[in-house]
């Protein structure tokens, strides 16, 4: 039989068989299609762009156009109400609004979160990146064994309680947040080297830049027990790693096809070179770490030993638990810089817009700080106006804007029958720009947190709510205060006229401009 007789038999067994079968398969799936759009069409909700892709061409229109997605949903948000349908081939997303609901759901350990979000960042194009970390983890037993590794490294941070009824263990909080201070004070003292020599050589600062440098500096000292020296080292890989990173969760978790896309093949490579460098680093550092603990050596009292020392009380290592201290270790040094850097860069630039809030929030610094030069933790709780800028900040530009998760039973959210099967979006960047919960709210108004004010009711969680919410706030909070006293202690800053104020959109926000400043010493004389 020749190579023509060949190619024919196939061409018909094609044409008769599989042809066929793949026309009933889809013909099945657009059915199932159409079944969910009978079950979930009461919910309130945009048309669709499709019948089947549902709202995807908006979601990447959005994304490809370089705008925030997340205004799209607050657009949605208010003009449907509470609870929003988004439909995304056969899943269905609803965006709630609702504090009740957003209390019931994320304050509650039954609602697991969303499989179909974050399995997605096991890897990206093909490389583990958050694998099944701390972060990414769905299955409770799974997420609860890491979180009893990785408490006792944390457990001083975001728990804690100033009405803790156990005075012994408040003094054990109060030693540790205190003994992170000398960290948190030269990490800013860094920052404001550099930007001296920025003003005495007469260049603009890109504050994005500078405070992630510092906030990377501080967390693998405070984290990992390693000395980066960004501002010296200024060809370091791990910046620019953590930037490629952040850039490729967006296609990972909104275009599908953005990895087969030829012109794509060059960033695709650097991503996963990216994830690689610090998958290695993350592997080097552990095991040189444990090793020193294993023969008994003198090592820092960080999270990184803490982490080694509770993963080694577990009965058994598997591979599989290697490889999640390893996700772990990317999450932390990853989330840990680039979350509180685009919150200091924001700041910056709001009070770099609201210069009446930033004389406000030096007239306070002056009080408190005088000309010292090393802050206390005692002087971060007499920083209370500055402590509303930095929560204001954050009600406007949450750097992790949102969570998902799943609803495995029938429900009623404001009155509308909410069958089960869907996945819950909570959207903190939404809910902080709504009317219904913060008047004007596009305002930049620190005084909504003065102590006094009304507190708001699960419509404001930039770290997340309940048991998943964010590890590493506390310390977030502590080395943010820090930084902005300095910088307000320090130097007066104005933006540069012409940079946009726009949002740059990737799994976290960030400052599309990059803050660009002129910077002049307040006062030459500060105490060295």
């Amino acid at each position: 039989m020749g190579l023509f007789d060949i190619l024919t038999n196939w061409a018909c067994y094609a044409m008769f068989y599989i042809f066929p079968l793949i026309a009933v398969a889809f013909l099945v799936y657009c059915l199932y299609i159409k079944h969910i759009h009978m079950k979930y069409d009461h919910i309130p909700g945009p048309p669709r762009d499709s019948f089947l892709f549902g709202h995807s061409t908006t979601v990447l229109e959005e994304t490809r156009s370089d705008r925030n997605l997340h205004d799209k949903f607050l657009q949605w948000a208010e003009m449907y109400g509470p609870v929003v349908r988004i439909n995304t081939l056969h899943v269905v997303f609803i965006l709630v609004t609702c504090p009740e609901t957003t209390k019931k759901i994320l304050m509650s350990p039954k609602y697991p979160k969303a499989k179909i979000v974050f399995k997605q960042l096991h890897g990206l194009f093909g490389k583990r990146f958050l694998g099944s970390g701390l972060l990414t983890a769905t299955n409770h037993k799974q997420w609860y064994k890491q979180r009893r590794i990785m408490d006792p490294a944390f457990s001083s941070l975001p728990r804690y309680n100033a009405f803790c009824a156990d005075p012994k263990t408040s003094r054990l909080i109060s030693r540790y947040l205190r003994g992170l201070m000398g960290n948190f004070n030269e990490g800013a003292e860094n920052l404001m080297d550099e930007l001296t020599k920025l003003e005495d050589s007469k260049k603009e600062a890109k504050m994005l830049e500078l405070v992630r440098r510092v906030t990377l500096d501080v967390l693998t000292k405070v984290a990992f027990g390693r000395d980066l020296d960004l501002n010296k080292n200024k060809d370091s890989p791990f910046p620019r790693a953590i930037e490629a990173c952040l850039k490729g969760m967006v296609p990972t978790l909104r275009d599908i096809l953005f990895q087969l896309m030829p012109k794509n093949r060059p960033f695709v490579k650097e991503v996963r070179e990216a994830c690689q460098l610090l998958r290695t680093t993350g592997e080097a550092w552990i095991s040189k770490r444990r090793t020193a603990v294993q023969n008994g050596e003198d090592v820092p009292k960080d999270i990184l030993t803490q982490i080694i020392k509770s993963a080694g009380q577990e009965e058994k290592m598997t591979k599989e638990d290697e490889d999640v201290m390893l996700d772990n270790f990317v999450t932390i040094f990853i989330a840990g810089q680039d979350t509180t850097g685009s919150q200091l860069a924001f700041c910056i630039m709001e009070l770099g817009r609201n210069p009446d809030i930033m004389q406000k929030a030096q007239k306070e610094v002056d009080a408190v700080l005088g000309m010292k030069q090393e802050i206390s933790y005692d002087d971060l709780g007499e920083l209370t106006y500055l402590s509303q800028v930095l929560k204001e900040t954050l009600r406007l530009y949450p750097s992790a804007p949102g969570t998902s998760r799943e609803i495995p039973e029938d429900m009623t959210i404001s009155g509308i029958h909410i069958p089960a099967g869907v996945v819950g979006r909570f959207d903190s960047y939404v809910c902080g720009r709504m009317e219904t919960f913060f008047k004007d709210p596009l305002t930049f108004d620190p005084d909504r947190f003065q102590p006094d004010a009304p507190k708001p009711y699960y419509c404001y969680y930039p770290f997340g709510l309940g048991p998943r919410s964010c590890l590493g706030q506390k310390f977030a909070q502590m080395e943010a205060k820090v930084v902005m006293a300095k910088l307000l202690q320090r130097f007066e800053f104005s933006l540069v006229p012409g940079q946009s104020f726009g949002i740059l959109d990737t799994a976290t926000l960030s400052p599309k401009s990059g803050v660009v400043c002129n910077i002049k010493h307040r006062n030459p004389n500060i105490l060295q």
